[in-house]
């Protein structure tokens, strides 16, 4: 039996994404789980894992190729089996997508006709030359490369034809566009670019009188997305806040006796506490772990699924802690640590970026002592935690020195309500202000 690949659908929002690169060649052979293609979408590039095992059979559409989702990417077979292009074209059809006829054995097609239908439904082997066309240079002239690689080589102003390209038939991927920048300092040719995934820009002096010409700068797509999901949120959404301060000593005090007995790979952050303390008061308070469903129903989610804002190159990222509310805090710190990672460097799973029933935006490692975040639809509810400070206190009448931080939840007013809000921030002062009820 053929099983069909489509273009998953990665976001509630997502309308197409970009077939960038076949893992899996035809004939190669597939488990369940294993990465097959990666998909750029207006987030991020996604490793896209097969949920059928058994032989890649054909690919229906080109590497860097546009696809809508749910379209027909490729098909998978069972060992040994070779279905007719009867049973191909009717498992495509039945999908709502489109191919065309490939020649079986021992049948031959003729024509303009059957020329044009395999070359636009027929993706040869990524190890095979197109006839009279270099491995190197695309059909349209320019320098094979990723999307992802293109944006970056723009952004640094690097010609892609002086670039060594590591992928498939010498296509330049990120991690070649990262090398040419090391050689480029490492040669002094370029010591003021950009370190790639570095957050702050140098400071540039100018002299008196000296002002700096107008820079117009296209918009990533990432950027672009992030602009029409918040404007859409900010527009529709009606948000509330609600700030309130902690108190964050004893948890201060654990975290680092906790951090003394773990490996560096392990170590503890303060968002990590925070995660966990969050999932747990929104299983009391499920309307704030809840997205409306048209104008009638609220989905109150029965998982926690905890969405982590990560600072990326081009925007932000929100990469997901599934079940984050029965999770120990050892092993919430080190799937966030790890998702992070590949978020920064442009590969991330699907499943980990999609699913999130709440958000957290932590920008306290900035030094930012209170801001309020935009909504990130659909869900219910996103909470702004700000840096953890030493800041003068009053206790029993005297003054003195006390740890704080200050958090503010924006919450959709169609939902929830202030009330109801304002308990769920106290339910977290239980957990973030006594953190040994977090390890229990």
């Amino acid at each position: 039996m053929a099983d069909l690949v489509t273009m998953p659908k990665l976001g509630f929002d997502m309308a197409e994404g970009t077939l960038i690169r076949w893992v899996k060649v035809e004939g190669d052979s597939v488990a369940k789980g294993d990465v097959i293609a990666e998909i750029e979408t207006d987030k991020a590039t996604v490793e896209v894992e097969s949920s059928f095992a058994g032989l890649m059979f054909r690919h229906l559409v080109e590497e860097d190729t546009a696809v809508p989702v749910n379209a027909p990417i490729a098909v998978i077979v069972a060992e040994g089996e070779e279905p007719s292009e009867d049973e191909i074209n009717a498992l495509v059809g039945d999908a709502g997508g489109k191919t065309a006829s490939k020649p079986a054995k021992g049948e031959t097609k003729t024509g303009k006709k059957a020329e044009e239908e395999v070359k636009l439904t027929v993706s040869k082997p990524v190890d095979e030359k197109i006839k009279g066309e270099d491995a190197d240079v695309s059909p349209a002239g320019g320098v094979r490369s990723s999307p992802l690689a293109r944006r970056m080589a723009d952004d640094h102003e690097i010609e892609l034809a002086n670039v060594e390209g590591s992928g498939l038939q010498g296509r330049v991927v990120k991690k070649d566009i990262e090398t040419y920048l090391d050689s480029m300092r490492a040669e002094g040719r370029d010591e003021e670019a950009e370190v790639v995934g570095k957050t702050l820009q140098p400071l540039t002096a100018f002299s008196v009188g000296e002002v700096p010409e107008d820079e117009v700068v296209e918009m990533s797509r990432l950027r672009q997305a992030i602009g029409r999901r918040m404007q859409d949120s900010n527009q529709n959404f009606p948000h509330f806040y609600l700030s309130r301060t902690y108190q964050t000593g004893e948890l201060m005090q654990l975290r680092k006796e906790l951090n003394q007995l773990l490996p560096d790979s392990d170590k503890l952050s303060v968002n990590d506490f925070i995660i966990k303390g969050v999932a747990l008061a929104l299983r009391q308070y499920p309307n704030l772990n809840a997205s409306l469903e048209g104008e009638k129903f609220i989905r109150r989610h029965g998982h926690v699924n905890i969405g982590v804002a990560v600072a990326v190159e081009g925007g932000l990222m929100v990469v997901v802690c599934k079940d984050a509310d029965r999770k120990p805090l050892r092993l919430i710190a080190r799937e966030v640590r790890d998702m992070a990672l590949r978020a920064r460097e442009g590969k991330v799973k699907n499943d980990e970026i999609e699913g999130s029933t709440f958000s957290i935006s932590n920008l306290g490692m900035y030094g930012i002592d209170n801001f309020a975040a935009i909504i990130n639809p659909p869900e219910a509810g996103i909470l702004a935690v700000s840096a953890v400070q030493d800041v003068p206190v009053v206790v029993d009448g005297e003054l003195t020195v006390g740890s704080r931080m200050k958090a503010t939840l924006s919450a959709d007013h169609r939902v929830t309500d202030g009330a109801e809000a304002a308990e769920f921030m106290q339910v977290l002062a239980n957990y973030l202000e006594e953190p040994m009820r977090l390890l229990l």
